[in-house]
């Protein structure tokens, strides 16, 4: 059976085509043979499911290794102290019924341990000490799906549990409990919010705060992605450049391992194999078009939580500059379902470009400023070859600013997001574009734009003098030189009284680019 790019399931070596993560996955293996209980927590579909598959085949003969899940629909299972052990026994007992570690000696264990009649956590903990001491292994114990447990008092306690298991084993050795624990969910459950009691506020509890601290970046790095491109080259012989495709992939997924793998995908089964800077952008925007877990889910924490919301929205529309900050709540959350991330500088920015787009779209789509929309069609914004005409879109959007009535409601940090909703429509499902903050105090931001294979650079800026001016344009002329750009845009948002120097638009030469540059008043009334 020919192997597939794989973006719904737990990802297997012998039916997908796969990121080679060796060098990854030992880092967990380093943890394990040091004894460590540590956790999983990353976002949806970002790896977690495949790195505890990895542990599971690549560590069991050294270690006993059991992979359980806590998903579960049956509320019953968390009632009382009885019903959370069985469901914890039967696990157990489905776990030494599978083929890999099949072992009808421990399955019986876990059966009568399960006869139990009112097992309390006391009971619960010698029945574990009963079995690590019997099977006189390094038993390693991994539980998926933990999320929905979080604010569960059984789950907690059994938590508490283990966690006193590790501190107490010094004392009574290491078959006196698991030799390492592995928790796998998106939220951080070293800081989880629970309910020790059903009348109390929610409050912050810590009972896995053994859990080690390590640093390992599940993302794929261009040379990562490689390995998987030459994976499927050596049995398609297509042809292509594989280091110029992963930089390429990369550059608008970030690595985020189920991007990485909906654009292979794309390209493979969708866009007849085309392989080519333009196929990975074909691919980016069928992803971004498409709606998907990812997407779905990412949407709705947009609209359960106003605070990240509000946000993001500040982040990729306002151009917000903030250094990443975990202790903040709203930050730490919005990294931990990694919507963001810190750039080199460590400012927060959105994780990926496909993120980016999609949540553009989304909030120019729930927007009031959809009246910003040209009402002519996009014909007239094209030239005869089929490219922006750029210099137009910029002088209709100008004229439509200076007719709006409402200027003492236009904040200057609304300018930019207007421009987007007057670009959407034109550019709609065609081109590509997306946005590169280049100022620590955002007074100018780039916007990047592809149609008909055609790039253009936009720079936004907020003009409080007649030296910004010259500054924009020497930033504009470098960044055009990084891209091999000749020509340029500039548009400024001038808060001042008094009228700018620049009445209308004009063509510039500066620095040997040509620059249209465009003034637009929002501070006269």
């Amino acid at each position: 059976m020919a192997k597939e790019f794989n973006t719904e399931v737990t990802c297997d070596p012998k039916r997908h085509y796969m990121v080679d993560t060796t060098n990854k996955m030992k880092v967990f293996e380093r943890l394990i043979d040091r004894k460590k209980y540590f956790t999983i927590n990353r976002a949806r579909q970002f790896g977690k499911s495949t790195s505890l598959k990895w542990i599971y085949n690549h560590l069991n003969g050294e270690y006993l290794v059991v992979s359980l899940s806590f998903e579960t629909t049956d509320k019953t299972n968390w009632i009382d102290n009885k019903s959370f052990y069985d469901f914890f026994c039967q696990n157990m007992i489905t776990a030494f019924k599978s083929a890999k570690i099949k072992n009808e000696e421990y399955e019986q264990f876990w059966k009568d341990a399960k006869q139990a009649e009112k097992p309390d956590f006391k009971y619960f903990s010698d029945v574990i000490t009963e079995f690590c001491e019997k099977v006189q292994k390094k038993v390693v114990i991994l539980i998926d799906e933990v999320d929905q447990s979080l604010d569960n008092e059984l789950f907690v306690r059994f938590l508490a549990m283990l966690r006193n298991k590790y501190i107490d084993r010094d004392q009574f050795g290491d078959y006196s409990t698991f030799w390492s624990v592995i928790l796998a969910g998106v939220y951080d459950i070293k800081s989880m919010k629970v309910k020790i009691r059903p009348e109390e506020e929610h409050k912050f509890n810590s009972p896995w705060n053994v859990a080690a601290d390590y640093k390992l970046d599940m993302t794929f790095n261009p040379q990562e992605i490689s390995t998987m491109l030459a994976d499927y080259e050596s049995e398609n012989h297509i042809g292509f450049d594989i280091k110029e495709i992963s930089v390429e992939i990369y550059k608008y997924t970030s690595g985020y391992p189920v991007l990485v793998s909906g654009v292979c995908k794309e390209i493979d089964e969708n866009l007849d194999r085309d392989w080519t800077k333009n196929g990975v952008q074909e691919a980016a925007k069928n992803i971004i078009a498409k709606k998907t877990n990812l997407s779905e889910s990412m949407i709705n924490n947009l609209a359960k939580y106003p605070k990240l919301k509000a946000f993001i929205r500040a982040v990729l529309m306002e151009n917000y500059s903030i250094s990443l900050d975990v202790n903040n709540p709203t930050m730490d959350f919005a990294n931990m379902f990694s919507i963001i991330k810190a750039n080199k500088e460590g400012r927060v920015e959105i994780h990926n470009l496909i993120f980016q787009q999609i949540l553009i779209n989304h909030f120019v789509s729930e927007s009031n400023l959809n009246m910003l929309s040209p009402d002519s069609g996009m014909r007239p914004y094209l030239t005869k070859q089929g490219d922006l005409n750029m210099p137009l879109i910029i002088n209709r959007f100008k004229d439509l600013m200076s007719k709006k009535t409402d200027k003492a409601e236009f904040l200057e940090r609304e300018g930019r997001f207007m421009f987007i909703c007057f670009l959407k429509p034109i550019i709609n499902s065609t081109g590509f574009y997306y946005s590169e903050p280049e100022n620590d105090d955002g007074s100018r931001m780039d916007l990047v734009i592809t149609y008909n294979r055609k790039e253009y650079i936009i720079e936004l800026k907020i003009w409080h003098g007649t030296e910004y001016e010259i500054s924009g344009r020497d930033q504009l002329s470098e960044y055009l030189d990084i891209r091999n750009l000749a020509e340029g845009y500039l548009v400024t948002f001038s808060f001042l009284k008094e009228k700018t120097a620049q009445e209308k638009p004009e063509w510039i030469e500066h620095n040997g680019k040509r620059i249209y540059e465009a003034v637009i008043d929002c501070g006269k009334e």
